[in-house]
């Protein structure tokens, strides 16, 4: 048996103060806020999810925000770099957005595109370039159009305690096709029209150190649940340790931690972020999973109050 994955289901990350997070990621940079939780490992704690107007796998980027927690050090054992993609045309734009919000950024050429990179108020590293593939986000806040609208990942830079492990699993294991090298970076691309790139760092610069600022794990998509079952089987025959299934309650989660040491997850696209609120409300209120439900209201407390702001 072999198998490949379609690309990034979503991508989740460590910061600082909620607000700020939802200031930045729906403010500055104009996603929309699809989900309001919990951590459903540490219920004290929100779990905010981003992405495009439907919260289409591959456009997730999600997080875990711990006001005053120790900022960490992006390096190896983690992703390094998370890149969006933006539509033909739109890079003058966005430099001139980030500019209007005093976000430094420079900007930088990798395989032929030119990369507009910048990091978010907590540290994470981000890149905006601009590509043909990938819908439309319909998703509309302040002057972010869907003419200038991110669209989803481009992918995400991985930094690897082994690279040549972790270049054999994404290849080998995880299905994608090797399609460039450039410098100390080997490119990687999935069947999917978004979220299909990865770049591997072939040189090692250090271990990571886990914290406010730094990504937690990458998730990979698996059709639905047999075909995460069939992912379950296939990893571990290959000498990795697999969790049990998790449920998730907008996805069912697999993780396993790759030989460069970055945590890998296998995520369901379905059932999605609408099974639980209509489409038109995603985001607007905070959803809990049923067994927390009797907890509402001493969770709400505890929570730091957060609210989604136009900021143009």
């Amino acid at each position: 048996m072999s198998k490949k994955t379609m690309g990034i289901h979503h991508i989740t990350a460590i910061v600082g103060h909620p607000q700020e997070n939802v200031d930045f990621y729906a403010g500055v940079l104009g996603l929309r806020l699809v989900k309001k939780t919990v951590n459903f490992d540490d219920p004290a704690t929100y779990h905010l999810y981003f992405g495009n107007d439907g919260g289409k796998p591959g456009t997730i980027i999600t997080f875990f925000p711990w006001a005053n927690a120790q900022q960490g050090e992006i390096g190896d054992g983690q992703v390094g770099v998370t890149a969006y993609a933006i539509p033909q045309g739109s890079l003058a734009f966005w430099k001139q957005r980030l500019a209007k919000f005093n976000v430094q950024y420079t900007i930088a050429e990798r395989f032929g595109e030119e990369v507009l990179a910048f990091d978010d108020p907590h540290g994470l590293h981000l890149e905006l370039v601009e590509r043909e593939a990938g819908e439309t986000n319909t998703w509309t806040t302040g002057e972010i159009t869907p003419k200038f609208a991110i669209k989803g990942f481009a992918g995400a830079t991985l930094y690897s305690t082994n690279p040549s492990e972790t270049a054999k699993l994404v290849e080998e294991i995880m299905g994608l096709e090797v399609v460039g090298q450039e410098g100390d970076y080997i490119r990687f691309r999935s069947s999917a029209d978004i979220g299909n790139v990865i770049d591997l760092k072939l040189t090692t610069n250090g271990r990571g150190i886990m914290g406010v600022g730094t990504v937690h794990h990458i998730a990979w998509r698996a059709a639905d649940n047999e075909d995460q079952l069939d992912w379950q089987k296939y990893i571990s025959q290959h000498g990795y340790g697999v969790t049990p299934v998790r449920d998730r309650n907008y996805f069912n989660a697999i993780y396993f931690r790759e030989h460069g040491e970055i945590l890998f997850e296998i995520a369901t696209d379905p059932p999605g972020f609408a099974h639980d609120e209509s489409p038109e409300a995603m985001g607007e209120k905070l959803m809990l999973p049923e067994q927390f439900e009797p907890y509402r209201a001493g969770m709400e407390r505890r929570l730091i109050p957060i609210e989604v702001r136009e900021l143009d």
